[in-house]
């Protein structure tokens, strides 16, 4: 997944210091753009959030949009949650009871929603 913002120091405190995601490549100086590219672990699955000298605007999806994180212990949902929130991002409501049932929404600082689902992998 790859996309623009134009909070690119916000978004990387809060994938890589809340989240906890591994920072694998920074780039700048590509025809204006900047970027960072997170890996997940475990996968060859990668994030990649850039931004452009002269602006990189992004409007948040729909509130069903989602990015969702399947994770097996629940102990860990909670200690990232806290975590995010302790930086001032806040659970919210999903517009998808199903996500409430078993996982936590909170929007990231661009407003994309982020889930973090307590479910094994299939």
């Amino acid at each position: 997944m790859a996309r623009p913002t134009d909070k690119f120091e916000e978004i990387i405190s809060f994938y890589e210091t809340g989240v906890g995601l591994t920072k694998i490549e920074v780039f700048e100086g590509k025809r204006g753009f900047k970027g960072v590219i997170f890996g997940l672990p475990h996968t060859d699955y990668h994030l990649e959030f850039t931004s452009h000298q002269d602006g990189s605007p992004c409007p948040a999806p729909t509130n069903d949009n989602l990015l969702v994180f399947y994770i097996e212990n629940k102990d860990e949902i909670m200690h990232v949650v806290h975590r995010l929130a302790k930086m001032g991002h806040k659970e919210v409501e999903p517009e998808n009871e199903y996500w409430k049932e078993k996982g936590v929404t909170v929007e990231d600082p661009d407003g994309w929603r982020v889930v973090f689902m307590n479910r094994s992998y299939m």
